[in-house]
């Protein structure tokens, strides 16, 4: 069962919803006093993709079991490879959204721009590399599986 976007306790913030997702508050969140930078990235749908002109929305599925679990392993890795990251947002929507509509957002927050920066980067490459979530693009003639499908594959193996 998909959980609403409520903030955490702790220190990683990562959750698949099929609510909209909160980036204010996933900024705001990430704001910590040992924290000069926060950097902040969110993927919107958008109106092509290669091949396909003319789209008119997406539709986000996920494996539900493995998918928090995935955005969880992704933040530990980044904590591993830069301990000094604050707070790190993983969120990620299902469902079908319209164009313009904010489909993933990555939160972190280190003492300076280049962890953060690099962690960030860092977090949604490899969320797009492990965390079992697939798109299907919708257009005026039809329908398909996105076309940048891809292995999965786990966290810390994704990249170097």
């Amino acid at each position: 069962m998909l959980v609403a976007p409520v903030a955490p306790i702790g220190p990683d913030w990562c959750v698949v919803t099929s609510e909209p997702l909160p980036v204010a508050d996933a900024l705001a969140w990430a704001v910590v006093p040992s924290c000069g930078a926060v950097v902040t990235f969110c993927g919107t749908a958008r109106d092509h993709s290669e091949g396909r002109e003319g789209v008119v929305s997406l539709e986000y599925e996920c494996y539900e079991e493995h998918a928090t679990p995935r955005l969880a392993a992704v933040a530990a890795t980044a904590r591993t490879r830069w301990p000094v990251l604050g707070r790190v947002a993983l969120l990620h929507r299902t469902g079908t959204l319209g164009i313009g509509e904010v489909s993933v957002v990555v939160v972190v927050s280190a003492p300076h721009r280049t962890e953060a920066f690099d962690a960030a980067r860092y977090c949604i490459d490899t969320l797009k590399l492990t965390v079992p979530i697939w798109k299907r693009e919708r257009w005026r003639d039809g329908s398909d599986w996105a076309t940048c499908s891809h292995e999965l594959r786990e966290a810390s193996d994704a990249i170097g």
